[in-house]
C-alpha cells in the first residue's frame, strides 16, 4: 500500500504538491511513482527562473525500468532545486515526499491549488490503475 499523505495536494501524473508557509510550494513524485518506477538513477530538475505554465514537462525521472517526465502542477517559477538529487537521485526512493523532493515554485496564481486532488482523490487514481 502506497503512503499517500493527507496535508499533501496530488495530480494524476503521480506529482505531489506542498504548501509552504512562506506561499511557495514544493513539488515531487509520489511513494507509488517512485515505487512504480524502481531504483531511481538520474533526475533532472528545472532550472532555477524558468516560468512553468500548468502541465508543462518540468524534468526528468529515469530509473532502472523507464523514464518519466516530470510535470508542472500549476503555473508559477521555479524558485529552488534539490540539488541533493543530482549526486544521490536515489534519496527519492528513500524519502519521496521529505529529502527526495524536486523544486520549489512561487505560485503565479495560488487559486491552481484547489484543483488539485487531495489525498482520497489520488487514492482513487492509484487504485484504479
Amino acid at each position: 500500500m502506497s503512503d499517500i499523505r493527507n496535508e499533501l495536494k496530488y495530480v494524476s501524473s503521480h506529482e505531489w504538491i506542498r504548501l509552504e508557509e512562506d506561499g511557495t510550494v514544493t513539488i515531487g513524485i509520489t511513494d507509488h511513482a517512485q515505487d512504480s518506477l524502481g531504483d531511481v538513477v538520474y533526475v533532472e530538475t528545472p532550472e532555477v527562473g524558468t516560468a512553468l505554465a500548468e502541465g508543462d514537462e518540468a524534468g526528468v525521472v529515469e530509473s532502472v525500468k523507464a523514464a518519466s517526465d516530470i510535470y508542472a502542477p500549476i503555473s508559477g517559477e521555479v524558485v529552488a532545486v534539490n540539488e541533493v538529487l543530482e549526486d544521490a537521485p536515489e534519496t527519492v526512493n528513500e524519502s519521496p515526499y521529505d529529502d527526495g523532493w524536486f523544486f520549489r515554485m512561487q505560485p503565479s496564481d495560488a487559486s491552481e491549488l484547489d484543483k488539485l486532488l487531495d489525498a482520497d482523490g489520488y487514492r482513487e487514481v492509484v487504485d484504479s490503475e
